[in-house]
């Protein structure tokens, strides 16, 4: 079966694709199905984007399958902070400054205070334009420093269990993460 990925965040597209094509899967971008769209995330839940992603890309196709997911990093602290906002948190540009404004927030607080989660809401609709919806959640905490080369994102500081997500390897997290979760979710109500 052919999917269609409602993105072109190529470090997406390889977790997705690790998992999904030793299934059977051919997972491709938008743009390699021809799609130059920027949709905007106009929700307020990663559901409600996930959902705005898959449909617009969906609507472009011959009634192609297209699974669309919308992710982020939820601070106990900050409130459930960035949240639905993780990609453009405090409106700056980089991972890196991202990051840092995480760190400069959660200066001083202690470890028990410091949980998070990632979650992953997914939107997939079948070529008959049948829409399933999931959301995978993996919890871990916030790290005082940024730890590990591997991953992306808010990996650098996510910690699950006593390693960060930049320092395990994507075979293991392709088996933990939110996004992995969720997968496996979907998987499920596929079959």
């Amino acid at each position: 079966m052919k999917i269609i990925l409602a993105t072109n965040n190529k470090n997406k597209l390889r977790e997705i694709r690790e998992i999904l094509s030793p299934l059977g899967y051919e997972v491709i971008t938008q743009s390699e199905a021809g799609i130059n769209i920027e949709v905007e995330e106009t929700g307020t839940t990663f559901a409600e984007n996930a959902y705005l992603k898959a449909k617009a890309i969906f609507d472009l196709t011959d009634n192609c399958c297209v699974l669309a997911d919308d992710s982020g990093l939820m601070v106990d602290y900050l409130n459930g902070e960035p949240g639905v906002y993780s990609a453009r948190y405090g409106g700056l540009e980089t991972n890196e400054e991202r990051i840092a404004l995480v760190l400069k927030k959660l200066d001083g607080v202690e470890k028990d205070k410091r949980t998070a989660r990632f979650v992953c809401a997914m939107c997939f609709i079948k070529a008959d334009g049948e829409k399933i919806e999931v959301q995978g959640r993996c919890e871990g905490s916030i790290a005082t420093d940024t730890i590990g080369q591997n991953g992306f994102g808010y990996d650098p500081i996510f910690m699950y269990g006593d390693k960060s997500f930049a320092e395990i390897s994507s075979d293991e997290k392709n088996k933990v993460s939110h996004r992995a979760v969720a997968l496996k979710m979907l998987l499920e109500k596929l079959s």
